[in-house]
């Protein structure tokens, strides 16, 4: 089976590569959790994230380094796509966490239609 490609949506990308927001454990991490997914695998610590759109799910990197999330949607055959990547500061996800991914995964959709 052929991997799925990664679809970086808005800053997620940028924002996994940035060293103030992912440190290199985090980042290796998120990188080794989203290769598996790609492979049509689970990543190994993961909860559903219907909150911003079915079929959403959460990475959860709970390291020395702190809690870091990266949300996604698998579903689609054509990628894998990385809506949000951040660092937790709290417990709970933060209302613009939740709804930068909600927005970026409404793009999607608008995008997916229009083919």
């Amino acid at each position: 089976m052929d991997e799925k490609r990664i679809d970086w949506r808005g800053s997620s990308l940028r924002d996994i590569k940035d060293n103030k927001l992912f440190t290199p454990n985090a980042r290796k991490e998120a990188g080794h959790q989203l290769s598996q997914i790609q492979a049509g695998l689970e990543p190994d610590d993961w909860k559903p994230f219907d909150v911003v759109g079915p079929g959403t799910k959460e990475i959860r990197i709970n390291i020395d380094d702190g809690w870091f999330r990266v949300i996604y949607v698998a579903k689609f055959p054509e990628a894998v796509y990385v809506l949000h990547c951040f660092k937790k500061k709290t417990a709970s996800t933060s209302k613009q966490d939740k709804d930068i991914a909600a927005t970026r995964y409404k793009a999607v959709l608008q995008e997916r239609n229009r083919k």
